[in-house]
């Protein structure tokens, strides 16, 4: 946990140091070191968050699609995963790197470029580096062949200029905790900086990321209570699946409803992305300064499964299924700022041009005995190329933003901060492949649709009223753009994923984007001792769209609508206590209600929404943690209690509470010989190995009953790291 020991708040933003993230094991993604944070909540299957597939990030109710986020003020886009519009965080900067990162918990920065940014936004920055040569070398150990080594090298200061530059290396391999398959991530960063004058630079960023993944099984709650949560797919057992891809399936699979479904043969996903910027950022004289970014992100993602209904023409009763996309974002933002007398003016402009694709193919797998069956991160091809394209589809997206803010010191410790910003986003074009055999639709949605706001406002007042006092007040409104996907791809809810081109006019003339105003008020106190903060909140959603998913994982039917309005309410409190040197004792409390404003029809069917639990976000959060530092040892015990969590909109399916425990420990050594810092550590994930339920709603949510939408949770795991710095 990041206790408040270390972290800095102020107003509606919590930042975290390069220090903080230094307690977690090597590596752990970033959003999970800030779902330690009061208010926020990371789940994933793994315990270093890695697995892009089962991670759930919510931040005062708000998902990590409707959040903002930014690497060094590049948009990543929807945080989703079916990244359409960006990259996850994991794939775009190998966490070492990260020199900072904040969370604002507000309505976000309307200087964010963002189409997503609901209800506050991640920011990352990465590490400048450093002026003189060196380097580092990690190597982590951990439980289920987990390794994991990052290795960087500096040049320092090379040229008379002032040229510094760095380029790393990271490679992760573990295997899975349960089932069959491993998890492979590799990763390439590198940074130049060129100062220019006492006070401009140009900075160029660059990452390529690579990854191949062996996914778990999604369960139901039917699974779980019939078969446990140890359950997943077949492999490398390929007699049962396709035994079971002929109706044929084991024992304990006789008493399920849908025993095709309970497990696959495989699946998993393989992904590898370029990252690119280069910030020019001008002191232009007269309290003038110019900051302006190029950036381009270029992706391929397959995401596969064992298809259990489709026969292959090679006379096997299953086939394997392939999910293709493809990113390209170009794109760029610049913005002036003007500081004179007690005012600090920004003003700036957003671009980016995105042309995304996605298809459904299927290959064949062979008959049993006749050859090896693909694995889940390929090749596809073994048995020739695909024998079915079911359908594809290809979206451009031009994204304009306008922002226009300037903060106003009233006195020394009083600053209101009051701005707007204009967005259109546009997003062209859907089906430009159907194969009717298998859809059975003659036309699927194509078409173009528009998201416009032309004044969403922030108004931000901060005021530090006494010595280590402080409050501060924050409203906005936010528009989330509509999202855009692959047909019946049950991700987020896209209005070219519903059932064919009739529906698809219907939504997009009578659905809306989602819109928001959010309300939060706080108070923070910063003591020796003592630290403490309190917040409240508020927000009101209207035209909230969601995604109604039903049928199988490789056969799902999706509908999008609007859900109404959702109202939410909310308090976070947080209070550190250091009652000796070097001992710090964090504890905080969150409570979230958000409950639905209508009931709804869905296809004649009247659902009583109203006054329901928005899934998949617990109502209640308790987080403790202590920490021990003296000289160059640290240690730390953390607690955290998640409440129940809704799988169904109507809520008569949920996943009870659990207590998470983890422990950990590190020693440094100091300077070592050729090192100017040797250090060890040693981790325990799960330390009570408790049974759990990680993610809820990873294939959408149900209007009713139940769903196989869930994954189990990792059990106890333990990790040992070496760090050295020369």
């Amino acid at each position: 946990m990041v206790t408040a020991a270390l972290r800095a708040a102020h107003s509606a933003i919590t930042d975290v140091s390069r220090k903080d993230m230094e307690k977690f094991v090597a590596g752990t993604s970033p959003l999970k070191i800030l779902g330690s944070l009061t208010g926020a909540n990371f789940v994933s299957n793994d315990p270093l968050g890695l697995d892009i597939y089962s991670k759930s990030f919510y931040v005062r109710g708000f998902n990590q699609s409707q959040l903002g986020a930014t690497l060094d003020g590049i948009p990543l886009g929807d945080q989703s995963y079916n990244k359409y519009n960006g990259l996850d965080v994991n794939s775009a900067i190998t966490q070492d790197n990260i020199a900072r990162m904040n969370l604002s918990q507000g309505g976000g920065d309307v200087t964010l470029p963002s189409t997503s940014e609901l209800g506050g936004a991640m920011e990352f920055y990465s590490a400048d580096p450093a002026d003189k040569a060196g380097g580092t070398i990690s190597q982590m150990f951990g439980s289920y062949n987990s390794y994991r080594t990052y290795i960087k090298g500096d040049t320092g200061t090379f040229t008379p200029f002032g040229t510094k530059a760095y380029v790393s290396y990271m490679r992760v391999d573990a295997d899975k905790w349960k089932g069959y398959g491993d998890q492979f991530t590799q990763q390439v960063n590198a940074k130049i900086v060129q100062p220019i004058g006492n006070n401009s630079s140009i900075k160029a960023f660059f990452n390529w990321s690579d990854l191949a993944q062996y996914e778990y099984q999604d369960l139901s709650l039917e699974l779980l209570h019939k078969v446990g949560q140890r359950l997943d797919n077949y492999a490398p057992d390929y007699r049962t699946a396709y035994l079971a891809a002929q109706g044929i399936y084991p024992s304990s699979f006789a008493s399920l409803s849908d025993p095709a479904d309970a497990a696959y043969y495989n699946g998993g996903q393989a992904e590898r992305d370029y990252l690119g910027g280069l910030t020019l950022d001008f002191d232009m004289g007269h309290h003038i300064r110019w900051k302006t970014l190029f950036y381009g992100h270029g992706s391929q993602e397959y995401s596969t499964w064992a298809n259990p209904y489709v026969a292959s023409p090679t006379g096997a009763p299953l086939s394997f299924m392939v999910i293709p996309e493809q990113v390209r974002r170009l794109g760029f933002t610049t913005e002036m700022t003007h500081t004179y007398e007690n005012n600090v003016l920004r003003t700036g402009v957003w671009f980016e041009n995105n042309s995304y694709d996605i298809g459904k193919y299927y290959y064949s797998e062979p008959v049993l005995g006749q050859g090896a069956p693909i694995g889940a991160v390929g090749p596809f091809n073994t048995y020739g190329g695909p024998f079915a394209q079911v359908w594809g589809m290809g979206f451009n997206t031009n994204t304009v933003q306008y922002h226009l803010t300037d903060t106003y010191h009233i006195l020394p410790g009083l600053a209101i901060t009051g701005g707007f910003k204009s967005l259109v986003v546009t997003t062209a074009g859907g089906a430009n492949e159907n194969n009717v055999s298998y859809t059975h639709v003659d036309q699927l949605p194509n078409g173009s649709v528009t998201s416009s706001a032309a004044f969403l406002p922030h108004v931000n007042i901060d005021w530090h009223f006494l010595k280590n006092h402080e409050l501060y007040f924050d409203m906005a409104e936010n528009m989330r753009a509509f999202t855009y996907e692959g047909y019946q791809s049950g991700s987020v809810p896209s209005l070219w994923g519903v059932k064919n081109q009739a529906a698809f006019d219907i939504a997009r003339r009578t659905l809306r984007p989602e819109r928001n105003w959010t309300y939060v008020v706080g108070y923070h106190y910063y003591g020796k001792v003592v630290s403490a903060s309190v917040d409240a909140y508020r927000s009101n959603f209207t035209n909230r769209l969601g995604l109604m998913a039903s049928g199988s994982l490789v056969n799902p039917t999706s509908t999008v609508g609007n859900l109404g309005g959702v109202t939410m309410n909310g308090v976070d409190a947080d209070v550190v206590i250091r009652p000796i040197r070097h001992l710090a004792i964090d504890n905080s409390i969150s409570y979230n209600h958000s409950t639905y404003d209508n009931n709804i029809t869905s296809a004649g069917v009247l659902y009583y929404l109203q006054g329901k639990k928005v899934p998949a976000y617990p109502q209640f959060m308790y987080k403790t943690s202590l920490t021990y530092s003296y000289e160059g040892l640290s240690a730390h015990f953390d607690a955290s209690y998640i409440s129940r969590r809704y799988l169904s909109y109507t809520n008569d399916t949920s996943v009870p509470g659990f207590w998470m425990t983890n422990v950990g420990a590190r020693y440094s050594f100091g300077q070592q010989s050729i090192f100017r810092d040797l250090s060890v550590s040693f981790d325990v994930y799960n330390l009570l190995n408790t049974p759990y339920i990680s993610t809820v709603g990873e294939q959408g949510f149900p209007l009713v009953g139940d769903r196989q939408s869930l994954l189990a949770g990792s059990p106890r795991q333990f990790f040992g790291s070496i760090n050295a710095r020369f």
